[in-house]
């Protein structure tokens, strides 16, 4: 038995409606909710077909029908349409985000507080995204006229929304074409990408199309770029002052100053090559002038959902390196596992870490 497009449209009709309503639903029901423009009884045959074809199923104590296995199935597949988030919701998503963010602030922030407490050194923890941050999908929204909510949605689950206005009136037919250009052109690109996809864009585009591609696009990179950026948290910086090397103001407060200020504390070298999870930077191996007579040990983790943290202790060449590492190996092994494995490591273990 073929399974026309009629039948298509009924049980797609019968899904969505049952989902709904958790009711069996009636031929009556159907013909009127699916648009089709046939009699009830015209629905039955196709509902008695549809159950025959197993995609159907008819509670005993009911004259209705429910969709099957099968059936949700080949609506999952193939009938589905896609939803659009309100804004209710995406507002909703994004205070969750939102809150799983500053806890990991917080966490991270209080996590770089103990360490410098136990190592008596100043600490600086980073917590960076994946390396490749690209939007997934756009939807639309219509507000009024002049009016539509975007939503864009990140490759690692990021969503955001933003309220677009645009000068003059806009139609249902030209947001659905403009959706369609951007989730055409304007996904699975990096910042750099996008924008020279924009570029690209204006090129061919009638201006006031462009326009509106341009609004959505710029709001896109913003979120990228924010994703891509990364949150330094330093702390005990004054434990410098008691270590015989920076007991003169005058030796300390250039690396104080620098440790201090989030400009160039976002410069500390945070890069662990081939792939290691500890790494040590002595004296001159530290290419920022500030930094060029101290030591630097660092340690990563991983945070989870994509995301890698590291943490590391700043202080003099004349460090303790193997305490230090030790030390900073079973914090950062720590971090992981309550952030992505669900536990401390056991009291004693010695986390591996890679040669210094």
């Amino acid at each position: 038995m073929e399974l026309t497009d009629r039948k298509k449209r009924v049980l797609r009709a019968i899904v969505e409606t049952y989902i709904n309503t958790a009711e069996p639903v009636g031929s009556k029901a159907i013909a009127q909710l699916a648009g089709l423009d046939v009699s009830a009884a015209t629905i039955r045959n196709e509902m008695a077909d549809l159950t025959e074809m197993g995609l159907l199923e008819q509670p005993h104590t009911s004259a209705g029908r429910v969709p099957s296995a099968a059936g949700y199935r080949l609506y999952v597949n193939e009938l589905m349409g896609q939803h659009q988030l309100t804004l209710q919701e995406t507002e909703r998503i994004n205070r969750a985000l939102n809150l799983k963010m500053e806890e990991l602030d917080r966490v991270i922030d209080q996590a770089g507080k103990v360490l410098s407490q136990i190592s008596d050194y100043p600490v600086f923890s980073i917590a960076a995204g994946p390396e490749r941050v690209t939007v997934k999908r756009y939807d639309l929204l219509m507000v009024e006229k002049g009016a539509f909510i975007v939503v864009v949605m990140t490759d690692t689950s990021v969503v955001k929304n933003k309220i677009i206005r645009v000068p003059g009136e806009l139609s249902e037919t030209q947001l659905q074409l403009l959706s369609a250009v951007l989730n055409s052109s304007f996904v699975g690109l990096e910042l750099a990408e996008m924008l020279e996809a924009l570029e690209k864009m204006e090129a061919h585009s009638a201006p006031g199309a462009f326009e509106m591609i341009s609004l959505v696009v710029d709001f896109a990179m913003e979120i990228l770029e924010e994703q891509s950026r990364k949150t330094v948290h330093t702390a005990g910086i004054t434990h410098l002052l008691e270590h015989p090397e920076y007991h003169s103001l005058d030796k300390a407060k250039p690396l104080m100053t620098y440790l201090s200020e989030e400009s160039e504390a976002s410069k500390l070298p945070v890069a662990l090559d081939g792939g290691r999870n500890m790494n040590i930077l002595i004296g001159p191996e530290n290419v920022n002038e500030a930094l060029k007579d101290t030591s630097v040990v660092m340690a990563s983790y991983d945070i989870g959902d994509g995301m890698r943290g590291v943490v590391g202790v700043v202080g003099p060449t004349r460090m303790d390196y193997a305490k230090i590492s030790a030390r900073l190996s079973y914090f950062a092994e720590g971090l992981s596992r309550m952030f992505g494995k669900g536990g401390l490591p056991p009291a004693g273990e010695d986390p591996e870490h890679d040669d210094r």
